[in-house]
């Protein structure tokens, strides 16, 4: 069964007055190191020996013990709340500066284009943040899995994320490889399509994708088919390479295997441009340092390449 745990409202007032005076067995020196009045320590121990139902000190002219239950309690509660000091101490750093762990939802196929020049200038610039890459295509609730901060393409970013901008509108550019187009032929038109062993893209719900093209200034999609259906970009990739059939890809996911002629462009005309690559995250206001220092790093990145 089910227990419910509460701590009641005010349950450590008067513990850090508590401690400073049994450290010091003085009202006096406990007052003034807290930076109070010697009667305002009173009475927080009054308020914490009520709400305990107990004594904790022994007080008498020339000086101030601790009373059996006071004994028990300094026992316990001083090295607990040494430990809150110092979990507050490690947060309010982790508030101040770039430090700690930073995590990262990201499609895989963004990992080597995108992601790696900019992790190692990242780690070398900020040694104290740890990055933790997730490399995933399904499009989780970066708050309620404990992601700083996810990456995809913009279409796929919720309205309500903030999001940054990692990589300017790309392409979607249909590729296949040169042993494919010996044997199949070039399509012409997304209706020769129809003809063709398309690679699908299953989406991280269970749909599975539609082409999309521009034709004209017009947005078309076609349902395509084909013998192979992969849910990520570098498995389409490699499967067009190896001739299995047409892929339809974001132009930097194709562009080393067509620089190497692994594979060859159809169907320019109709290549329809998409949002880029964002970084998005739930709320401004929440910005932790580390994630402000990655925010700043990717801009200051992608403003270093603008001038090249």
């Amino acid at each position: 069964m089910k227990q419910n745990f509460t701590v009641r409202q005010g349950a450590l007032d008067g513990v850090e007055a508590f401690l400073t005076v049994a450290q010091h067995r003085s009202f006096r020196r406990a007052a003034a190191e807290l930076g109070v009045t010697a009667s305002a320590i009173s009475q927080a121990i009054r308020v914490l020996e009520a709400r305990i139902g107990a004594a904790l000190f022994i007080r008498t002219t020339r000086s101030v013990g601790l009373t059996e239950a006071g004994e028990r309690f300094l026992s316990r509660a001083k090295p607990a709340f040494e430990e809150l000091v110092a979990a507050s101490e490690v947060a309010r750093g982790l508030g101040q500066r770039p430090a700690g762990l930073l995590r990262l939802s990201v499609p895989r196929a963004v990992v080597p284009v995108l992601l790696e020049p900019l992790i190692a200038s990242f780690c070398q610039a900020y040694p104290e943040v740890e990055v933790e890459i997730d490399a995933t295509e399904k499009l989780i609730d970066i708050a309620a899995e404990g992601f700083d901060a996810g990456i995809r393409l913009g279409q796929f970013v919720a309205a309500d994320m903030v999001a940054v901008a990692l990589t300017p509108p790309l392409h979607l550019v249909v590729v296949g490889s040169p042993d494919y187009f010996a044997t199949r032929g070039r399509p012409q038109h997304p209706d020769d399509l129809r003809q063709h062993a398309c690679l699908r893209w299953r989406r991280s719900g269970g749909a599975l994708a539609p082409w999309s093209f521009n034709e004209n200034g017009e947005a078309i999609e076609i349902a395509v088919s084909g013998p192979f259906i992969a849910n990520d970009f570098p498995t389409m990739l490699g499967a067009a390479v190896e001739g299995v059939g047409l892929a339809q890809l974001p132009g930097p996911i194709a562009r080393e295997a067509l620089r190497a002629k692994k594979l060859l462009q159809v169907l320019e005309p109709f290549a329809p441009v998409v949002p880029g690559v964002f970084l998005y995250y739930p709320d401004r206001r929440q910005i932790m340092p580390k994630l402000r220092a990655f925010i700043d790093h990717v801009k200051s990145r992608s403003a270093a390449k603008g001038t090249e």
